[in-house]
């Protein structure tokens, strides 16, 4: 007879871990063993383990999320469910619990099995790159390891739960907020994407040194190593993390507003949206992306923001507060604001009100949402929606009059961030502003943001061809990928050759990038679409002064190359050849 330990940490679910800890003792009377199970929710701690129980016991079952005491555990089997697993086959759970301590056999041997999330705001390349580094990386190490990215098409490669289950660490390399409701227990590191980009290796062995159980306080021994990593998780945790995870979702409905608006113009021409082209097929396109797609833009952005802060309870106060801003005429800023008073007003919400067991259900479906609806609500009437409006159309009344120097040096600038750090921080931010203007119908920064976008890639294809001695064979043949990926907007394609020499290759970036920027905002082009490269261009509509376009595309990208010729030294031709 095996006498077990269970901790049950449950939050807001304190019906729910009531329910687990007698499935629990039921399924440990029926195989013949005894079980003390500890019960912690947003109602306190139940049934307190005694001191000195581990000393008896032969495992401890940890379950759910939160502060789960795991400190008084050192040298004690150990594993970890979910809440819904005990609820679904609390025999299953305490059976695995009891298995013996061979199928913990490969934790012990120098073999880790890691598993792993890739996440970035477009859910395009930082996603797939991101994975790519980790798994070499591994390999390289000689670990097992498993990574699900998601992307923009979704969840690929998805983790199962045995998996999960088996793993030794859970390493998170994501920009945006990821679910880790699945990883209860298990040991979680949580990175960007930058560090599995540029040294994957480094990363891995940080993420097997200072993984922590999720929902769990750092034990004392590891103070050091937490003091380590706690600058950079709080900074990717914070507000730039919310906002990038509300981007990210509000891209899909801007890409597809954008181009349905485009093919309506180019069908029935520039009055396809008055009453008089009603029933035309032209004018239904016109109706479905701009007052379906595009309406639901600045609602997704703050709901998103809402929910990376307060997890779903904060969808619909986000939401609601998105319409509100859009209502107002407060745009892409109130809907930036609104998600925030969503998502921390919720959340506080949520920490504070303490309910009755019987009516902890209320919460989510309840009371968080009307209450954190009517907050957000009445601060975006009352408080912050005119102010937020009146700054919105001030700045959309002088980017719409820049003319000359001032749209110039806008450029200038955007085309700079966008080079710079290539899908970074600084990347990022030019591309958020740019890409909410366009709820604001404020075209032309998009325009100057996705042709300075292309031109990192594009320079530094062209260098390699034009200037092969500049460059390894390798850096020659990879060339060719980085002009494929700049033809379709994804600036991260010229990340590889900055990161071997970036006193060099950036600058020439950065050149080329704002040349661009400066040429696309000096002739007003206008760009309706946020993504896809070349292959919206052809789309009527679509952009203004094509050709301008164009030119200051190519200008950009020649300008990358010859900078690229100057500031890089000829390598002798043992490397080249």
């Amino acid at each position: 007879m095996a006498n077990m330990l269970a901790v049950i940490a449950a939050g807001d679910l304190s019906t729910q871990a009531v329910l687990a800890a007698e499935a629990l003792r039921k399924a440990a009377a029926a195989l013949g063993h005894t079980i003390q199970v500890e019960v912690r929710s947003s109602l306190g701690v139940r049934n307190t383990l005694p001191t000195g129980a581990a000393q008896s016991a032969q495992g401890v079952i940890l379950i759910g999320s939160g502060d789960l005491g795991e400190e008084r555990f050192a040298g004690l089997k150990r594993s970890a469910a979910a809440l819904d697993a005990v609820l679904r086959d609390a025999r299953a759970v305490l059976e695995q619990a009891l298995a013996p301590a061979q199928a913990q056999a490969p934790a012990q041997t120098g073999t880790k099995k890691i598993v792993a999330i890739t996440s970035c705001p477009t859910g395009i390349a930082h996603t797939f790159m991101a994975a790519e580094g980790i798994q070499q990386a591994a390999q390289a190490l000689g670990h097992a390891v498993r990574v699900e990215t998601q992307g923009s098409v979704g969840a690929r490669d998805t983790l199962t739960e045995q998996e999960i289950r088996e793993a030794d660490v859970v390493l998170i390399a994501a920009d945006t907020q990821v679910d880790l409701a699945r990883f209860a227990g298990k040991r979680v590191f949580k990175s960007g994407t930058k560090p599995a980009i540029n040294d994957g290796r480094a990363l891995v062995e940080r993420a097997l040194a200072e993984a922590q159980p999720h929902g769990a306080a750092p034990a004392a021994a590891d103070g050091v190593a937490a003091g380590k990593a706690e600058p950079a998780a709080a900074q990717r945790s914070g507000p730039y993390k919310h906002l990038m995870t509300g981007v990210s979702f509000m891209l899909p409905f801007v890409v597809t507003g954008g181009l349905l608006i485009a093919i309506a113009f180019a069908l029935g021409g520039i009055y396809v949206f008055e009453d008089s082209q009603q029933g035309t097929l032209g004018n239904a396109l016109f109706q479905i992306g701009a007052k379906g797609a595009f309406a639901l833009m600045v609602p997704a952005l703050a709901g998103y923001i809402a929910f990376s802060i307060a997890d779903r309870p904060g969808i619909t106060p986000g939401m609601v507060g998105g319409i509100l801003a859009t209502n107002l005429g407060a745009g892409f800023l109130g809907g930036i604001v609104a998600g925030f008073i969503a998502g921390y007003a919720t959340s506080f919400l949520n920490r504070n009100i303490k309910l009755h067991k019987n009516l902890e259900g209320l919460k989510p479906v309840l009371i968080l949402p009307l209450l954190g609806s009517l907050v957000t609500g009445l601060a975006m009437i009352y408080v912050v929606g005119a102010p937020v409006a009146e700054a919105l159309a001030t700045l959309s009344a002088w980017l719409k009059g820049m003319q000359g120097s001032s749209a110039i040096l806008l450029g200038l600038l955007i085309g700079a961030m966008m080079a710079f750090d290539m899908g970074g921080p600084v990347n990022k931010a030019a591309y958020a502003f740019s890409t909410g203007l366009i709820a604001s119908q404020v075209y032309t920064p998009m325009a100057a943001a996705m042709a300075a976008g292309m031109v990192p890639p594009l320079g530094i294809a062209l260098a390699t061809k034009l200037f092969a001695n500049r460059f390894t064979r390798e850096e020659r043949e990879a060339g060719n990928a980085a002009g494929i990926l700049g033809i379709a907007f994804i600036t991260e394609g010229a990340i590889p050759f900055a990161a071997r020499d970036p006193l060099r290759v950036i600058p020439a970036l950065v050149l080329g990038a704002a040349l661009t920027g400066a040429i696309s905002m000096g002739i007003g082009a206008e760009l309706k679409v946020p993504h896809g490269g070349i292959f919206v261009l052809p789309i009527p509509n679509a952009v203004t002064h094509l050709a301008g376009y164009v030119v200051a595309l190519v200008a950009g990208a020649v300008t990358t190359a010859v900078a690229l010729r100057f500031l890089k030294r000829p390598i002798s031709n043992q490397v080249t050849a």
